[in-house]
């Protein structure tokens, strides 16, 4: 029997974005953090969010999960922006 939908990937990491989820175009773990690739609506919420104050930025999955987040470089090249991002600390859980 064929599976249905979309199956999740094993150790996938997204972020959530104030109160938003977004999956990103890519995602690589570094030494301090995460580095993802962003486009669309998933940048300018970051952007948005880093530079303006409008929420937080934590990761979800992983052993990072839940871990807030501090933009730390962006870089641009052609039609891909990488976003680097170091660990704060992990953050209030809600009940």
């Amino acid at each position: 029997m064929p599976e249905q939908g979309p199956q999740p990937k094993e150790n996938a990491l997204d972020l959530i974005i104030g109160t938003r989820h977004f999956t990103p175009d890519a995602i690589t773990r570094t030494a301090t953090g995460i580095e993802a690739v962003l486009h669309g609506e998933a940048l300018m919420s970051l952007l948005n969010a880093a530079f303006h104050g409008a929420g937080t930025i934590e990761v979800l999955g992983g052993e990072l999960d839940r871990h807030l987040m501090e933009v730390t470089g962006i870089r641009m090249q052609g039609r891909e922006t990488r976003v680097t991002l170091a660990a704060l600390g992990v953050s209030q859980r809600l009940m």
